[in-house]
């Protein structure tokens, strides 16, 4: 799919509200998709379909429900399916967590993206569709003051990878990948977490981020999610099933 295929499309994006899901929307809205829009604050989705227009469609609902994964997919047939939703981790050390607030990522996240990969499989989409899940870095590198946050982003990886297999088994012609942003404060759950780490260490936000190198801005992330929807990450070669994004751009994680 070149870029200009991505005009007159339908792509759905949950966790569309703010943030990261918030820039992907726009992003393939700018690129003509018409984009559907789905998250539980309702009045910050009217926000985005104020600014996009005719060309966004707010949904208000739980991401984390099958029902609405399974009625979405089959009234939108999205050609493009990014699953950014999740929970904002209770940002304190392991003893200090309990196991519900541990386990917090798992059960809205990793379950959210567990349930929309299915129904994609099931379904299924149409043959050349795509389906992105927003992973975290912290898959790689983990996270000490998230609780379950960075197993539950690790599993998110396996997942995308697991029905990669699966289309190609089936020969159904869906591609499923992972992006896996770096740290940045450039979000509220970012910025939020950036300010733990520094207390963490001792010294102030800027210091903390100074010797992280340019920060990833959410226009980053969705220009780069409509890259790997469009099939033109430079030099990725064939699908990689996950991608590591930082402010210097997309590389296939090993």
């Amino acid at each position: 799919m070149s870029t200009q295929q991505l005009s007159g499309t339908t792509a759905l994006v949950t966790g569309a509200s703010r943030g990261f899901g918030r820039a992907i929307a726009i992003a393939l809205s700018s690129r003509g998709a018409h984009v559907v829009g789905v998250a539980r604050d309702r009045a910050r989705l009217e926000e985005v379909h104020a600014q996009l227009g005719d060309t966004f469609t707010p949904v208000a609902a739980d991401a984390t429900d099958p029902v609405v994964a399974g009625q979405l997919l089959d009234e939108y047939r999205p050609r493009t399916l990014v699953l950014n939703a999740g929970a904002a981790p209770l940002l304190r050390p392991v003893h200090r967590q309990t196991w519900q607030t541990f386990s917090r990522n798992w059960d809205v996240d990793v379950q959210h993206v567990f349930h929309w990969t299915r129904e994609a499989l099931l379904l299924p989409l149409a043959p050349g569709s795509v389906v992105i899940a927003i992973s975290s870095g912290a898959a790689v590198n983990g996270s000490p003051l998230s609780g379950g946050y960075a197993g539950a982003t690790a599993t998110i990886r396996f997942i995308a990878s697991y029905a990669a297999a699966e289309s190609g088994q089936d020969a159904l012609g869906i591609r499923f990948t992972a992006v896996l942003p770096q740290l940045t404060g450039e979000t509220d759950l970012g910025a939020a977490a950036v300010a733990a780490y520094a207390a963490r260490e001792g010294v102030d936000i800027p210091a903390f981020l100074e010797g992280r190198g340019p920060a990833l801005t959410p226009e980053q992330v969705g220009t780069a999610i409509c890259d790997i929807a469009t099939g033109s990450v430079p030099g990725s070669g064939s699908d990689p099933d996950a991608f590591l994004l930082t402010a210097a751009g997309l590389s296939p994680v090993p």
